[in-house]
């Protein structure tokens, strides 16, 4: 019974989405190839993103940002790692010291 029901709502969902899509078909063939829609930028915005792009290129364009980031949390991560590992390694030197002991007075 719950597959019927479950069948059903696949059925009718995936029917609505070739509707939509037949529907919207002429539109999407309309649209222009390259991404533009017709609309143009003000001058204002036009000359700050060339501001923006001319200062910040090397950075944005080659992803220095992001590779100095990555480097950085990874440089943290391996640090983190070496301090517990140092701290697991006398913890477990510590728990044989006291396994030796208990093992002697036996």
């Amino acid at each position: 019974m719950i597959q019927l029901i479950a069948s059903i709502i696949f059925l009718i969902s995936t029917l609505g989405i070739i509707f939509i899509l037949f529907r919207k078909i002429p539109v999407l063939v309309k649209l222009s190839q390259n991404g533009s829609v017709g609309f143009r930028k003000h001058r204002v915005i036009v000359e700050i993103e060339n501001k923006i792009r001319h200062h910040h290129f090397h950075l944005f364009e080659k992803q220095m940002l992001l590779h100095k980031f990555l480097s950085w949390v990874k440089i943290v991560t391996l640090k983190a790692e070496v301090r517990i590992d140092t701290l697991l390694h006398r913890i477990r030197k510590k728990a044989q010291q006291i396994d030796k002991e208990a093992n002697g007075k036996k």
